[in-house]
């Protein structure tokens, strides 16, 4: 694995799985006692699932059937 001129590296999907790194999961660089660079989700930064419903909060639907009228529609009552 080699380092671009940008400074970026692609991360293995294995790894990504294992240490929990989705999509847009913040995370930063540490030097650890043995002067080695360590990749850890940001501290303090939000789970996916956190920004998810963050995201959908205050939405706005323009879907104005009520569940009693999906229901009806989805067995076919009159």
């Amino acid at each position: 694995m080699w380092i671009s001129s940008k400074g970026q590296v692609t991360i293995p999907v294995e790894i990504r799985r294992m240490a929990g790194l989705s999509p847009r999961t913040e995370v930063e660089f540490v030097l650890d006692e043995k002067n080695q660079v360590v990749l850890r989700p940001k501290a303090g930064s939000k789970s996916r699932g956190e920004r998810i419903v963050e995201h959908l909060r205050g939405f706005k639907s323009k879907f104005t059937m009520s569940t009693d009228e999906v229901m009806a529609l989805t067995r076919g009552d009159d």
